[in-house]
């Protein structure tokens, strides 16, 4: 198993950094629509769908991201034109994106809410998959490494997280719906996070990096967000019996289970990118 775990994940590092450095923007673009397919295949699985129709909502979405690429290239950075049509387009997705993980999450977790297996279901899932799929190319615009230096806040918090956790954990943040996680581990993925935001605070926004209260609520935001979108998944597997959101990925579960703190934080970076700089 740890083998398995091990090749699948050099697998995937190695993929992932061949399409963010190499790939051309359309076919970055394509790169994250693949991801975005997977992903809506999977959450049919934890809406309960049946296989055919798992299917067609996978297909669904290549559609809907084919047609966004066809419709609107320069809000993807496919054609001049970036800064003007990225927030144009951005602000229908982001901000039903951060309205959903600032206002209904919280209660969505603190009340155990099933998901949805209908028409609300489905637009649950355009909202969480559908944004993160265009924050993936639209980010890029800002550079290969800034993408992942984004996307590794939340590694950095994740691995705080179960360092802090296994060491000094003994109060559960969340048992009924992710017995393992602690507030110790919160604390510590929090704590981490903020050392590497401040590390690194000269690369971001003067905005950002010019304050040090605003910075910081930044960092702590980021974190909290980032564990309710951990949360928010295990609850939802853990309602449809589901140890992964699927197998595609050997030793590691579905794409779902690899991106569920990224569906929460990369919208939202994604849309103060957007104000700040543009």
């Amino acid at each position: 198993m740890l083998k398995t775990r091990i090749l699948t994940a050099i697998f995937l590092l190695s993929a992932f950094f061949l399409a963010l450095f190499y790939l051309p923007p359309l076919g970055w673009s394509m790169f994250a629509t693949l991801i975005a397919a997977i992903a809506a295949w999977e959450w049919g699985g934890l809406m309960g769908l049946g296989n055919n129709l798992r299917i067609m909502l996978g297909g669904a979405f290549i559609f809907v991201c084919a047609a966004l690429v066809a419709l609107e290239p320069a809000a993807l950075g496919l054609e001049d034109g970036f800064s003007e049509a990225a927030w144009a387009l951005g602000r229908w997705f982001y901000l039903p994106a951060a309205a959903f993980w600032l206002l209904g999450v919280p209660v969505w977790l603190r009340r155990r809410l099933p998901l949805p297996k209908s028409l609300l279901g489905l637009l649950t899932g355009c909202v969480l998959i559908l944004p993160t799929w265009l924050a993936l190319i639209q980010l890029r615009q800002a550079g290969a490494t800034t993408l992942i230096a984004i996307m590794a806040t939340v590694w950095v918090a994740d691995t705080g997280a179960y360092f802090f956790g296994r060491t000094f954990g003994s109060h559960k943040l969340a048992p009924s719906i992710s017995p393992g996680k602690t507030w110790e581990g919160a604390v510590g993925g929090g704590l981490a996070v903020i050392v590497y935001g401040f590390v690194f605070s000269s690369k971001l926004p003067a905005v950002l990096s010019g304050s040090f209260v605003l910075l910081l609520s930044a960092l702590i935001l980021l974190t909290v967000i980032s564990i309710m979108g951990d949360l928010f998944e295990s609850l939802l597997k853990r309602q449809a019996g589901l140890k992964d959101s699927s197998n595609v990925l050997p030793g590691h579960g579905g794409v779902l289970d690899r991106i569920d703190s990224l569906t929460s934080t990369l919208p939202l970076v994604a849309l103060v990118w957007l104000t700040v700089v543009y």
